[in-house]
């Protein structure tokens, strides 16, 4: 019987010693550019990797990015962007003081027929799990207190698959390997596409009141 083969090291794996601060952030930025760990390098235009201070308190993790940050190349600066950065503004949070990126690196997208759009579709758990070594890595260069988990895929991601955003968001919880506090919130793109402007309204609300409760805990 043929021996198995070992499967390819994840390109994070190649990254020892990484130095400090922002040498190491755009180290691992270049190297996250070639990854192919799962299928979604194929179609998205490329890597979205995290930005911001690495001196960041707080670390604010979505699911994926969109089809103008894949396009770009920078996470959050869409429509969920502007609305992030609105509940932000009303938080009393600079962005420019946290670090912002996703726990999925590349874009999953379906096209529509007789167009040239491109819709979100989300990520499986194989996908979030291959990019889930990028994550780790942010994290070690960031070392914020606090992670907020905007919408369901990534606060699954980080938290487990039990949990529910609609039961547990707005508590800072822990998560087995991190050493931050991590508080589940929606996700802009989710209060963009609710069904009514009510809905619309209470889900913005939710979520500047939960990036108010997170920027009293890195405070305090």
């Amino acid at each position: 019987m043929a021996p198995t083969e070992a499967p390819p090291l994840h390109p994070a794996a190649s990254l020892t010693d990484v130095p400090s601060g922002t040498r190491g952030l755009e180290l691992a930025r270049r190297v996250a550019a070639t990854c192919t760990a799962c299928d979604l390098f194929a179609r998205a235009t490329q890597t979205v990797f995290g930005e911001g201070t690495t001196t960041a308190q707080l670390m604010l993790v979505g699911e994926q990015p969109g089809d103008r940050e894949d396009l770009a190349g920078k996470p959050f600066i869409g429509p969920a962007g502007a609305m992030l950065d609105r509940a932000l503004d009303e938080a009393a949070i600079d962005r420019e003081r946290v670090f912002v990126t996703n726990v999925v690196k590349h874009f999953k997208w379906k096209p529509v027929a007789g167009s040239k759009r491109r819709l979100h579709e989300k990520p499986n758990a194989a996908q979030v799990r291959a990019c889930r070594p990028w994550l780790n890595l942010e994290l070690d260069l960031v070392h914020p207190e606090l992670l907020v988990a905007l919408g369901a895929t990534a606060a699954q991601a980080i938290l487990g698959p039990a949990f529910r955003i609609t039961e547990q968001r707005g508590t800072i919880l822990s998560a087995d390997g991190i050493k931050a506090g991590v508080l589940a919130t929606f996700h802009p793109s989710a209060i963009l596409r609710a069904r009514t402007p009510e809905d619309r309204e209470r889900m913005y609300a939710a979520l500047v009141a939960d990036l108010s409760t997170a920027a009293e805990a890195i405070r305090a």
